[in-house]
């Protein structure tokens, strides 16, 4: 667990700091409109529309845009997005899973591959490391005034597996399955949650030298960076004096 929080606050960091806002914002529009047209365009029916809101409010967008990006889902000439997961290695042998939503496969398919390949990486066949990771349901709360006890008392009475809790919040962890249950249980004890989702989780986390992590967060840049991914994930652990190096 320790690989993955790490993991995930410099993604945070990177997405804050590097960014623009208008990219992030349109890619965060881009997955609610993917998810209303994927079912009703109502977030309390749909839960996969009310985890893309949850993202977009998490990062401060409008409520005019994501208004905007679930009606774009009923227009007759909205773009049509394929939703498409690429795997592969990076530099040490760092398994990394990319997803995209694009309406060019072939474009993207071919950026990622020159991503994989320029930092001394290859591009896999879909499942060549998704083994390695677990796909689990994640809600997410401020620690605030939360009790980590209740939460934890009613997350596993709803179906949750874990509960890790620090100064930076509480995560629940469940089956993908129960992610809907075990949201809905929390909502109704606790309010809404800062972010709930399905997320890949590394089973192990491979630790990197110095030299090697900063080829891995170039790559990771790289992709973060292109129009059409929207989440990536990788199973290594940075050294402390790198972390304070990049300021995470």
């Amino acid at each position: 667990m320790a690989g993955h929080s790490q993991f995930k606050n410099i993604m945070h960091r990177k997405g804050r700091q590097d960014a623009v806002r208008s990219k992030l914002f349109s890619k965060l529009a881009r997955e609610i409109t993917v998810a209303a047209k994927m079912g009703l365009p109502d977030p309390a029916m749909n839960a996969r529309l009310r985890a893309a809101i949850l993202a977009a409010r998490a990062e401060n967008m409008p409520k005019d845009n994501i208004e905007r990006a679930i009606k774009k889902a009923s227009g007759a000439d909205g773009e049509n997005y394929d939703e498409i997961r690429y795997e592969g290695y990076g530099p040490g042998g760092v398994a990394v899973i990319v997803e995209a939503l694009t309406d060019n496969r072939n474009r993207t398919a071919s950026e990622v591959r020159s991503y994989f390949t320029k930092s001394g990486g290859n591009l896999g066949e879909t499942g060549s490391v998704a083994f390695m990771f677990d796909r689990l349901g994640a809600i997410e709360f401020n620690a605030g005034k939360i009790d980590a006890d209740a939460l934890l008392e009613v997350a596993i009475e709803a179906g949750a597996e874990d509960v890790v809790s620090s100064e930076d919040g509480h995560e629940v962890v469940c089956a993908v399955e129960s992610l809907a249950e075990v949201q809905r249980a929390l909502e109704a004890k606790f309010g809404e949650p800062r972010k709930a989702g399905l997320v890949w989780r590394a089973q192990n986390t491979i630790a990197v030298d110095d030299e090697t992590g900063e080829k891995l967060m170039r790559l990771v840049d790289a992709l973060q960076d292109n129009d059409d991914v929207q989440h990536v994930t990788a199973n290594f652990e940075l050294s402390d004096a790198l972390m304070e190096k990049l300021g995470a």
